[in-house]
């Protein structure tokens, strides 16, 4: 990161201390930021081949905007991939314009990214997997509307959107809606007991990133009290069987690198088809953060192979 732009980032609060005025402050600077043309330097340039746009779906009870990636060349009957930004109780979908806009152009397919509502005060994990949920609902109805063939969707997230699409991934199997494929980057999948139990949330408590404090907020706003976290994470589901074939993204210098290396491991027992890759020396979010990871592009053209084997033609 540029010596500027860090100029123009806002302060992270003291994520243990801080206030609900403090966290939706912070929240709103950092957004404007991260959608900013001074964050290209570090999220990356979209790619000229994709046009995206902002559009809202009309939901139960609430209108929700979602971030809409086409291949500029056009065309119907294309694959869709729901796509989740990570933050947790930050974020925007802007924020990856450059992996969803490369999928989108080189695929082709049509990636819509939700806005969904972020973890808050009166905002749990429960709510942000009900917008993702009812969007995925909403454009498998109106296949025809968004161009999509629903015959060949894909869910795709990042860190605390992977959890999302873990849980909605669950959903889809018990209500017997066919998904082709998921893709889970540096995924969180455990706001249990057992979420800070792991030994790379050890190793990487406090370092390149003081990823503990972020951890302890994101698992307090997720879990009301007196809810089942189990049930919000994937990882103590009774059972991982019947779930599409999974891509679990994992850099090694990350506190939540055994979230994900632990569910590729549940998954497979379960007889679901997962493939499992590590990109040494990679840090968290490294996928969204071309401008700072070399290693973005290799995550991002394996995840393109790994979409296209599942949902285009052979």
């Amino acid at each position: 990161m540029t010596e500027k732009t860090a100029e123009l980032r806002p302060q992270e609060p003291d994520f243990d201390t801080v206030t609900a005025e403090e966290l939706l402050a912070y929240r709103d600077a950092e957004n404007r930021f991260r959608a900013s043309g001074a964050a290209r330097a570090v999220l990356g340039v979209p790619d000229p081949g994709a046009t995206a746009d902002w559009q809202r779906i009309a939901l139960p009870g609430r209108d929700l905007p979602v971030r809409v990636y086409r291949p500029a060349t056009g065309g119907d009957g294309l694959p869709l991939v729901l796509h989740v930004h990570g933050g947790g109780f930050v974020g925007t979908a802007v924020q990856s314009d450059w992996v969803n806009s490369r999928l989108a152009a080189r695929l082709p397919a049509v990636l819509v990214s939700v806005e969904h509502r972020l973890l808050g005060p009166g905002a749990p994990l429960a709510d942000a997997v009900d917008d993702d949920w009812d969007v995925l609902r909403h454009l498998l109805r109106h296949a025809a509307d968004w161009g999509v063939d629903p015959a060949r969707t894909a869910l795709f997230g990042e860190s605390c959107g992977a959890l999302i699409t873990a849980l909605t991934a669950l959903r889809a199997r018990d209500a017997g809606l066919a998904v082709a494929a998921q893709v889970l980057v540096n995924p969180a999948v455990d706001v249990s007991e057992t979420m800070l139990d792991h030994p790379s949330i050890a190793e990487y408590a406090h370092h390149p990133t003081p990823a503990l404090p972020l951890l302890r907020l994101v698992r307090r706003l997720a879990v009301p009290p007196g809810a089942d976290a189990r049930a919000l994470s994937p990882l103590h589901a009774d059972d991982l069987g019947g779930l599409p074939p999974t891509l679990v993204v994992v850099p090694t210098q990350d506190a939540l690198a055994d979230h994900g290396r632990r569910y590729a491991e549940r998954l497979r027992a379960a007889g679901t088809p997962v493939e499992l890759t590590e990109y040494p020396g990679a840090k968290h979010a490294f996928l969204s953060l071309p401008g700072l990871e070399p290693q973005a592009g290799a995550a991002q053209e394996g995840i393109l192979r790994f979409l296209a084997a599942a949902l285009l033609p052979h």
